[in-house]
């Protein structure tokens, strides 16, 4: 097996495992067995796994458990037991303890005081003042791979994206982690809505399938920095919306809003995570 050829298995497996992997979060999810969907011994895979991924599969799991719980607690009225039994906890104490570690609190104070309730506004004024600046920003060339469904479940495609280009030799430490969101949450059904998680890449970057390009349009924008959960950040745009933009004397331009990802959920923890919105201005 040539070098090319042997990149090309691991893109696979590497694929066919994430899937696996975020189709069945509410399942016990055996490492020897994810090991088995990848086709390799348990002692090789997740030295693959961790050297690519830069974390272990039991530490993806818990991840992205924890990521669906934060947002179930902020957009659903189900009960922190529900989410705790949804989520693989064997009771609501070890959930407690675990999402407190984590996000630095536990769940039912963390429905009534997270930082998405900054964003909430009482008699037409936010409870917090928020720095919104704005960047021009240069036509840049993206590759990316599309997903379809949850915005929050997005990260399933970044981890395809990130596994097709370490496979293919096509990694940089340089490039940009951007969002690109196609559709309005509001008015399309969340299992329609389109969205491509995407990285900076030149021009003339090879993008086979699964990857495609995309583009950001130049221009300015209005940039909105979120520190907190990803499951959190709805509230920052309703209010770049209905708070910030009829105040600010702008016009939306006909371009697509975009968010660029500046650390990693994988290196900090949920509250540190940072995120610039982009809002296309004319």
């Amino acid at each position: 097996m040539n070098g090319e050829t042997a990149w090309a298995v691991y893109e696979t497996r590497l694929r066919r495992v994430s899937a696996h992997i975020h189709a069945h979060l509410d399942e016990e999810l055996d490492m020897d067995r994810l090991a088995d969907i990848a086709c390799m011994s348990s002692y090789h895979w997740h030295r693959i796994y961790r050297a690519i991924y830069g974390e272990t599969l039991a530490a993806t799991v818990k991840r992205l458990r924890l990521h669906r719980a934060a947002g179930d607690i902020v957009g659903t009225d189900l009960s922190v037991g529900e989410i705790a039994k949804r989520s693989g906890y064997p009771n609501v104490q070890s959930f407690n303890r675990i999402f407190k570690a984590v996000y630095g609190m536990p769940p039912a104070r963390y429905r009534r005081e997270g930082s998405h309730k900054l964003f909430e506004t009482h008699r037409g004024k936010a409870s917090h003042v928020f720095d919104v600046h704005i960047r021009n920003i240069p036509d840049t060339s993206l590759v990316g791979v599309a997903h379809q469904g949850s915005y929050l479940q997005i990260g399933q495609a970044f981890e395809q994206l990130f596994g097709t280009l370490y496979a293919r030799g096509q990694a940089r430490p340089d490039m940009r982690m951007i969002g690109v969101y196609l559709d309005d949450p509001d008015l399309v059904a969340e299992d329609k809505l389109r969205s491509v998680a995407c990285v900076s890449a030149d021009a003339s970057a090879p993008a086979a399938a699964p990857l495609e390009r995309r583009a950001i349009s130049g221009g300015d924008y209005a940039v909105l920095r979120h520190k907190g959960p990803y499951a959190e950040m709805h509230k920052a745009y309703k209010w770049l919306y209905a708070e910030w933009l009829p105040k600010s004397g702008r016009q939306l331009r006909d371009a697509l809003m975009f968010e660029e990802y500046v650390n990693n959920p994988r290196d900090v923890a949920p509250s540190e995570l940072l995120t610039d919105i982009h809002l296309p201005l004319a």
